[in-house]
């Protein structure tokens, strides 16, 4: 302990001299370069267009909050959309680069700090005893220890380091953004190719009851053609559409399958181990709150990224600024050396320097004023990316609002079309089997009973499809509130 103790009152000494050296450009160091950020303004309408009769957002309702996809009441898809949380390797890998993006802040703060290296070592030098005459009569040995600890110290006089620290810090909080925004939108995928699944598995059971009935069609034809009624033509004719209908229905396992096949590379699932039982849909679109234009601005994950990436752009500008000014360095030296490892850590054997230097760039052949116009257009590139994303938000919200009016306005006179071609196929049949009708007639209002069911159930699809995108469009229950603090990427010595 004896030895230990000189150690720590010759490594006081240097450290105070140094910190009152700091102490005199503490003034200084309160000036830092560039401008301030201002979040850019975007031109934001006072309502949604197709906001006319729709359900508007209130401060307490809480329909698109957390776990949006539950608000459809599939509890299929509530498990499929929480194992697209925590199974999907394209948010591991989101979630790892915005770890990597805070770490980087950290990196940038160790830069507000000191640099203290420390070392020993030992050297023996031989070297000859040179004696009279310039001739060399023996050799001596030398060995001197060596125990040195270094500090350096680049002051952020003009906030170099504290403008670096802002623009990491943004691109971190950017991160996380991008991070919610693709989660929001591999759930958004998910629930989309499932009701797009579940309206495949309506036309196929469709399709089915449908070939069931010219099964039946095909039977009475038959019997009319063996009693010499109907002609073998429409024998045939009946027989090519029952089996061209058997056909498509087949044909709807090659969609179904790829569905059912993203759908678990969503959840993070192997294809080959993964599969849906088949239900026909059933959902009906959900009330869906929507607020005003200027709330998206705090809704979209997309929006908040895009702003927090001006931030970085902006803060740029103050470290390519402060590249003009000099660069003021504090260094000091302090340790033991001594020839003698008996006497190495003694008080006597002490040394220590202090130094300060300002270096200033006289010359660049204009790499700062190019670094600067860098930095600056750089900026006006994230502003007017940030508003291109602002617009995006707002059309995609119009787009989905629209979509959903126009499209329960279609499936209204859908099913009228529906009901008047089911009615105009059992007059039909009935007038074949007296006798007053040609099968022809019956295969043509059979064919368009069947297509006007197939378009009513893909409208049906489309209303779940436009339901989804309008939840994403207005950010799935996301705030810019659930962005990292600026005191959560405080260094606190833990991971």
């Amino acid at each position: 302990m004896s030895l230990i103790r000189p150690i720590f009152r010759i490594s006081l000494q240097p450290w105070k001299r140094l910190l009152a050296a700091a102490g005199g450009t503490a003034l200084l160091a309160a000036c830092t370069v560039g401008p301030d950020y201002v979040r850019p303004t975007a031109e934001v309408p006072p309502v949604f267009k197709e906001m006319s009769g729709w359900k508007t957002a209130q401060p307490k309702d809480t329909a698109i909050r957390g776990k949006w996809w539950e608000i459809f009441g599939d509890p299929l898809l509530n498990t499929l959309a929480e194992q697209v949380e925590i199974s999907n390797q394209n948010l591991v890998a989101a979630e790892a680069q915005y770890r990597q993006a805070r770490a980087i802040v950290h990196e940038a703060q160790a830069a507000y700090f000191p640099t203290i290296t420390a070392g020993a070592s030992v050297t023996r030098t031989n070297s000859p005893v040179t004696g009279g005459g310039g001739v060399s009569k023996s050799s001596g040995t030398l060995t001197q220890y060596l125990l040195p600890v270094d500090l350096s110290w680049e002051l952020d006089v003009w906030g170099r380091v504290r403008r670096t620290v802002e623009a990491n810090r943004a691109n971190a909080q950017a991160s996380a953004a991008d991070l919610a925004a693709l989660r929001l939108s591999s759930q958004a995928t998910l629930a989309q190719d499932y009701f797009q699944l579940r309206t495949l598995d309506a036309q196929k059971q469709l399709l089915d009851e449908t070939a069931a009935n010219y099964r039946r069609f095909l039977d009475i034809t038959k019997n009319r053609y063996a009693s010499g009624v109907a002609s073998r033509g429409d024998v045939l004719v009946a027989e090519t559409q029952l089996r061209t209908t058997e056909a498509q229905s087949i044909d709807l396992g090659v969609q179904r399958a790829q569905l059912e096949h993203a759908i678990a590379v969503l959840v993070g699932k192997p294809a080959p181990l993964f599969a849906i039982p088949a239900a026909p849909l059933a959902a009906t679109p959900p009330a869906i709150p929507a607020g005003v234009p200027s709330e998206l601005l705090e809704w979209r994950p997309d929006i908040a990224a895009a702003e927090r990436r001006v931030a970085a752009a902006n803060a740029q500008i103050g470290v390519a600024k402060a590249a003009y000014f000099p660069a003021i360095t504090l260094s000091a030296t302090g340790g033991f050396e001594h020839a003698d490892l008996a006497n190495w850590l003694s008080w006597p054997n002490r040394f220590w320097s202090l130094g300060a230097a300002v270096s200033e760039t006289v010359f660049d052949g204009g790499l700062r004023r190019a670094q600067s116009d860098q930095a600056w257009a750089a900026y006006d590139a994230e502003v007017a990316a940030y508003r291109q994303t602002v617009l995006t938000g707002f059309q995609e919200v119009e787009d989905n609002l629209a979509a959903l009016r126009i499209l329960e306005e279609e499936l209204h006179v859908q099913d009228q079309a529906v009901e008047a071609a089911r009615q105009s196929v059992a007059v039909t049949t009935n007038q074949y089997k007296a006798g007053t009708a040609s099968s022809l007639d019956v295969i043509v209002t059979q064919a368009i009973e069947l297509n006007n069911k197939r378009a009513d159930i893909a409208v049906r699809g489309s209303r779940m499809n436009a339901s989804v995108l309008l939840i994403k469009a207005l950010g799935g229950g996301w705030d810019a509130s659930r962005l990292p603090s600026e005191e959560s990427f405080a260094i606190t010595g833990t991971r």
